[in-house]
């Protein structure tokens, strides 16, 4: 049976004036379980005006009161880790330990956004010139707004929601519409956490609600993570509306293995890294570069772990990975595995039929492993967002560097290696923006900041961590004198410089 989901604005549930209406599937079954509310642009001027009349209390809010709020969230999500995974897992299809895993990742940034008092504290220089002194600090944008995608419902907003509301901003969420009811379930643990109404909006919609954020004259701001050409859209749009954007685009991560690696351990990360989310992942590993005699040895042994891979359903306990999250996702990635085999690509394993007892009419795709794989295919210069591995296979770490630097995309990679020169002068010589050393997902901890480099970030900021707070911010400096009452001014036309 399914049910309406609606948006959230300042601090309701309501089903807005959208007449348009759109249908949530879980993946594992095909059944359709929701029917989402899609937003009009009264909806979007509703949600705007909110976050605009509660930004300006929030913002004069002290920071005690404030992370008083961030630090009853934490508590309130960390309760609610399982219940809200299975959320995730019935309209994702992620299994649930990978869901869980998720909030646990987001978690952490909640917890640095706790620490705001001391990432929010500004300069002060005494005594500049006589008399004066110099300080800085940091205020909130105003209204801001998250735009964010299916593959990680939780996180993704909690990569952006704790840092904007912490440092004073009112908060858009616009979710994808695949997996929506994610976002409500952070609405109300928002509201039970004390924030007060307006603060923490979510919009529900598709691309009419986007365009409305990137263009209304009261959104200060937009943090975006997509694919990339909607990334580049969402920056070249909302800079050209006067707002400050960190758009988040695609990749096509590389993990180059070595002849000295231990090739057991590597392919047991790389098992989990392509397959993890059903490849689902900006971070997931689509390429394996296997060099010299690592080769056949590597396909070997990730022929024997993708084929123990266990899909089911993501409620069950002991899945692997669940289905991918549309019936066309399916397809489409069922043409590319059969095109790169038409073009000479060696089909190691094949996911493509894979049918799930019980679940027929789920949209599973197996694991899959490609070989012998060369850069002109499509299965190698397309973000291809599910469980399939290509192997393309060099001579050496040069020729190495070189496949991975002449591709447009530059999220995430990583080296196995038992080497340290190797991994220096892959850590050196790369053009990527976040490196993992024997580690597949180098996905940042919150007190860094996550972000790549090429067409897989457009603007200055990455996200979260350091980058995040100042995003969410800007600065100000203060020069004053405070003269004593019968004192001249002593005004000159030059700068004062003693």
């Amino acid at each position: 049976m399914s049910t309406t989901i609606t948006h959230f604005i300042n601090g309701t549930e309501t089903a807005g004036h959208g007449d348009r209406h759109q249908p949530v599937y879980n993946p594992a079954t095909g059944e359709v379980t929701g029917e989402l509310r899609l937003a009009d642009r009264t909806d979007i001027d509703a949600v705007v005006a909110a976050a605009k009349a509660a930004s300006a209390g929030w913002a004069e809010t002290s920071l005690t009161k404030r992370t008083a709020v961030l630090f009853r969230f934490r508590e309130l999500l960390a309760a609610n880790v399982q219940e809200l995974a299975r959320v995730v897992t019935r309209e994702h299809g992620k299994v649930v330990s990978d869901a869980a895993g998720e909030i646990g990742r987001g978690l952490e940034v909640v917890e640095y956004a706790c620490g705001a008092p001391q990432s929010l504290k500004g300069d002060y220089s005494d005594a500049v010139s006589t008399g004066i002194d110099v300080f800085s600090f940091r205020q909130p944008l105003g209204v801001v707004a998250g735009i964010t995608p299916f593959n990680f419902p939780v996180m993704v907003p909690l990569w952006m929601a704790p840092v904007a509301i912490v440092t004073g901003n009112a908060f858009i969420l616009k979710p994808s519409e695949r997996d929506p009811s994610a976002s409500l379930f952070l609405a109300r643990l928002w509201k039970d956490a004390g924030l007060p109404d307006g603060v923490f909006n979510v919009l529900q919609g598709d691309k009419e609600a986007v365009d409305g954020l990137l263009t209304h004259p009261d959104v200060d701001g937009v943090s975006f993570v997509g694919s990339t050409p909607i990334a580049r859209h969402v920056h070249e749009t909302a800079t050209r509306h006067g707002k400050r954007v960190q758009a988040l685009g695609g990749a096509k991560n590389h993990a180059v293995v070595m002849p000295d690696a231990d090739l057991d351990l590597a392919a047991e990360h790389l098992t989990a890294a392509a397959f993890g989310s059903a490849g689902q992942r900006c971070m997931a590993i689509s390429v394996a570069v296997a060099v010299g005699s690592a080769a056949e040895n590597l396909v070997a042994r990730l022929k024997e772990r993708a084929e123990a891979v266990k899909v089911a359903n993501g409620m069950e306990p002991d899945a692997d990975m669940g289905p991918v999250i549309t019936p066309h996702a399916k397809s489409r990635l069922q043409k590319i595995v059969g095109e790169a085999q038409e073009d000479g690509a060696a089909l190691i394993v094949d996911g493509r039929e894979l049918v799930v007892q019980g679940h027929e009419d789920g949209f599973f795709v197996g694991p899959t492993v490609l070989d012998h794989v060369r850069r002109e295919m499509t299965a190698y210069r397309e973000e291809i967002f599910g469980p399939v591995l290509a192997v393309v296979r060099v001579e050496n770490i040069s020729e190495a560097l070189e496949v991975i630097n002449s591709n447009p995309y530059g999220n995430g990679t990583a080296i196995f290696t038992a080497s340290g020169a190797y991994a220096r002068a892959f850590t050196r010589g790369v053009k990527v923006g976040m490196v993992g050393i024997n580690v597949p997902l180098p996905v940042p901890v919150a007190w860094h900041s996550f972000g790549g480099w090429n067409d897989s970030l457009f603007g200055d900021h990455h996200i979260y961590g350091p980058d995040g707070v100042h995003f969410y911010t800007r600065g100000k400096v203060v020069t004053q004198r405070w003269p004593e009452p019968a004192e001249l001014s002593g005004a000159s036309f030059a700068f004062p410089s003693n």
